[in-house]
């Protein structure tokens, strides 16, 4: 996949974000910089970290229960802890029964291609992109 259509697929992917997070979401990442890094990106919802706060799961998940948010949107790191964690806040929210969307994990996901292991270097990751794609602009101008 092109530079190009890498920064396009995933640019659409956040502005779907953006769109369809409700005032009921609740949006879970790992930690606090994971948190900065999406607020860079406009995404102004209600987010919370689960690493940071040093809780075990059981107690995040109660956390997240307590929330009386209607949708749990998981965006944890990339890595082979996060996608641990996924699985298992997934697992035990639904026995909760709390919807929990992780599309846009899976789609971030399969976009990077393993460019980016965490959520926090994804906006240096897309601002990357741009320089890169504009770069090429150029170049393509020039010939």
């Amino acid at each position: 996949m092109g530079l190009e259509r890498k920064l396009e697929k995933i640019s659409y992917v956040i502005e779907r974000l953006k769109s369809e997070i409700s005032v009921d979401a609740l949006l879970v990442v790992e930690g606090e910089k994971d948190i900065k890094a999406l607020r860079d990106m406009g995404i102004a919802c209600n987010i919370v970290a689960v690493k940071s706060s040093g809780k075990s799961v059981p107690d995040i998940i109660d956390e997240i229960i307590s929330t009386g948010s209607k949708e749990i949107i998981l965006l944890m790191d990339f890595d082979r802890r996060g996608k641990e964690l996924t699985k298992r806040l997934v697992e035990s929210l639904e026995a909760a029964r709390i919807k929990v969307d992780i599309s846009f994990w899976k789609e971030i996901y399969s976009i990077l291609n393993n460019d980016v292991k965490d959520i926090e270097g994804l906006a240096a990751y897309i601002r990357t992109l741009k320089r890169k794609v504009e770069g090429n602009e150029t170049i393509n101008l020039l010939n």
